[in-house]
């Protein structure tokens, strides 16, 4: 097999050859040619099935071979086309810096909202497991059941919570593709294979962890690739009966994304593991570049095709507080993946959260965690260490428990030799019968299994798994596709802006702006006649439904800076207000038109501004305030003192907005937009100029 004679062969490549390879489908898999197989597997003409059946009679040399003749858009492409699941879904990562139970309560109830399928806590502090196991079960069952949980552990702590009830999948169960390596962990593909049959005879739900660095770490490569490895490692699984893999790099994915095309071999593990027909928790669960660009592009390919589990550990909370190490993604970034689920329209498995509902959620887990402590006799936080955690962003916030207290708690509950089912009943004792009720619907799946699924999760009350929600990608309109219910629930990020939103906030400004300066139409405009007379044209909403510039000037200190500049110059200012258009050149001309000395300045409520003069075209100004986010009040004052000049007949230097390279498009255009909107909307075709007498009332700030 792979170039080794059989009486050879390690362990690894025994296991193999006994517990995965089909004798019935080797000899027509293993000849096929791997780049007829690699045009299959984009090919969406192909059933997933055929592909499966396939993967099944080939060795690990002979699937890395095909996968690694994809390159990085055709590897995402077949991704989504082979996943077992239709459904997307994404796991969280709940701990914290102090393993402070009321916290890890709170976070839990959080992440459950946000959408995660499931949350995986560890500690900082090895006996803590039991107090964390304990709280993170109680938290995940506030406001619905149904995301599964798993404490990570060393591997006979976290088989006895397990057994205890508190858990509901495992997935630490780690495999190496060298023997040696093996043999260092004491282990064997045998001694696995027993723990995780031992893990699903018991109704939890086991996945194993590879991925590809983690031989070159534990310093066991045996100067293989590391595709090569992960297709052995991943053969192991398959032949070991698991429901799925955590892979993707994992641990590994910093070392892996510091070698040429690391990234792509992290991808291709993930393809070679959906391909064997394992549910994939597609890694994304270590910060693997301290990069932001570089961190963006690594999770887009799973956004966008999708996966099981999207991160195998969304830091959840904030990154100073992940114990497994910063995520890829973490709670700092929390709010970008929303907006990248919504500007993609892709299903993330995540949900926005208004912030009085999580406020809510929290308050609720922190107080059933306090009362199960209170009724098993294990711990009676105070007030003040409640509300601490209910309103902390993080354990930096928090005034509650230390590790040493926690340890307390947690060994406590071991020695006692407490279940779940104590834990429930604490919980109907205490007035927490939602919860109580949330928590025993999900130990009852234990009994019937109906979890242990390939690919399967709990949604809305209901297993979905492979099984009833197989993944049937056949080209467009095919596979999984965002409802229109679920596009609008993507869409519900915070602090959208639209018309009400910018009318409402200009709004906050107006009483403000009517105590410093007041506006009285005289008249219709004429045509000046006055040489000392400069024009300021200002737009339909200019200090009558908006009040700042983007750069959040107020109007009226603009208007008396160019005002009092034109007058220093010995020149009289005219304010017109035009309501035949909003646009800044027409504004100008239409000022320099009526300008009894053919120049004129034109203003938008925004603060984009131009000089004029009467004999240029409506977009070949004397000067232009484009950058109006960046615009100054002096800037608007040498404006006026340089229109006041040019109707003297002077040729003044031009007044210059520096920039320094801002992106002021990406943060002001849907502002600005918005606000022209406004400004359109009080144009009428035809209208007249109307002069407009200023009077500033002299109140400051």
């Amino acid at each position: 097999m792979d170039g080794v004679l059989a009486h050879d062969f390690d362990m690894i490549d025994e296991f193999i050859a006994r517990h995965h390879l089909d004798p019935e489908i080797a000899p027509e898999a293993m000849a096929m040619d791997s780049g007829e197989v690699a045009r299959m597997l984009v090919d969406m003409n192909v059933p997933r099935e055929q592909l499966v059946r396939l993967a099944h009679g080939m060795t690990p040399a002979k699937l890395a071979d095909v996968v690694s003749r994809l390159n990085a858009l055709e590897i995402s492409f077949a991704y989504s086309k082979m996943r077992a699941r239709k459904t997307p879904g994404n796991q969280a990562h709940v701990t914290n810096a102090k393993d402070d139970p009321l916290q890890l309560a709170a976070d839990a109830a959080t992440a459950v909202a946000f959408g995660f399928d499931e949350i995986e806590t560890t500690m900082r502090v090895s006996r803590n497991a039991w107090s964390n196991a304990v709280a993170c079960a109680v938290g995940a069952a506030v406001g619905r059941w149904g995301t599964l949980f798993q404490c990570s552990s060393e591997e006979a702590e976290e088989l006895r919570i397990g057994m205890a009830g508190f858990t509901s999948y495992a997935e630490t169960v780690s495999v190496y593709g060298t023997e040696k390596t093996f043999v260092d962990g004491d282990d064997t593909p045998w001694s696995k294979a027993f723990l995780a049959a031992a893990y699903a005879s018991r109704g939890i739900k086991m996945r194993c962890t590879s991925g590809a660095g983690s031989e070159l770490l534990m310093g066991f490569h045996e100067s293989k690739s590391l595709l090569y490895l992960e297709a052995r490692c991943l053969c192991l699984q398959r032949g070991m009966g698991a429901q799925g893999t955590q892979n993707g790099g994992i641990d590994g994915a910093p070392l892996t994304a510091t070698v040429p095309g690391g990234i792509r071999e992290l991808m291709a593990e993930n393809l070679l593991a959906v391909w064997l027909d394992l549910e994939c928790a597609s890694g994304n669960d270590a910060r693997s570049t301290e990069s932001e660009i570089r961190v963006g592009a690594k999770i887009l390919p799973f956004l966008i095709s999708g996966s099981d589990l999207i991160c195998s550990g969304f830091g959840s909370i904030l990154a100073y507080d992940n114990s497994f190490n910063p995520s890829l993604i973490n709670g700092e970034e929390m709010e970008d993946f929303l907006v990248l689920q919504r500007d993609f329209e892709a299903d993330g498995g995540l949900t926005p959260l208004p912030e009085e509902r999580a406020l809510d959620l929290r308050s609720r887990a922190v107080e059933a965690i306090s009362a199960v402590f209170e009724e098993l006799g294990l711990s009676t936080p105070t007030s003040d260490m409640k509300q601490s955690v209910v309103v902390a962003s993080g354990s930096d916030e928090t005034r509650s428990y230390t590790p040493r207290d926690v340890a307390k708690i947690s060994e406590a509950i071991k020695e006692r030799e407490i279940t779940v089912i104590e834990v429930i009943k604490a919980l109907v004792k205490r007035g927490f019968a939602d919860e109580a009720q949330n928590l025993l619907s999900l130990v009852k799946l234990r009994v019937s299994g109906d979890y242990l699924q390939t690919s399967a999760m709990v949604r809305k009350g209901k297993v979905v798994s492979a099984v009833n929600d197989p993944n049937t990608y056949l080209g467009p309109g095919t596979g999984y596709r965002v409802s229109e219910e679920r596009r609008l629930e993507l869409n519900s990020i915070r602090d959208v802006l639209d018309q009400k939103e910018v009318l409402r906030q200009e709004a906050l400004h107006e009483k403000d702006e009517a105590k410093r300066i007041q506006y009285r139409v005289k008249g219709p405009a004429g045509q000046g006649t006055d040489k000392k007379e400069v024009v300021i044209g200002i737009s339909p909403a200019f200090g009558l439904n908006l009040f700042q510039t983007t750069a959040g000037h107020r109007l009226s200190d603009v208007l008396k800076g160019m005002i009092d500049a034109i007058e220093k110059r010995g020149l009289k200012p005219r304010i017109v207000r035009f309501r035949h258009t909003a646009d800044t050149s027409f504004l100008g001309i239409s000022a320099a038109t009526l300008s009894g000395s053919g120049i004129g300045i034109g203003i938008q409520a925004k603060g984009t501004a131009v000089i004029h003069s009467r004999e240029r075209l409506p977009h070949n100004n004397l000067e232009l305030f484009s950058n109006a986010p960046i615009t100054r009040l002096e800037h608007y004052k040498g404006f006026g003192a340089n229109a006041a000049a040019y109707a003297l007949g002077e040729m003044p230097e031009p007044v210059v907005v520096p920039t320094r390279g801002e992106a002021m498009g990406s943060r002001y255009h849907a502002r600005v937009a918005l606000i022209y909107a406004i400004e359109t909307g009080l144009t009428a075709e035809g209208a007249a100029p109307e002069d407009i007498e200023v009077k500033f009332t002299g109140v400051k700030s």
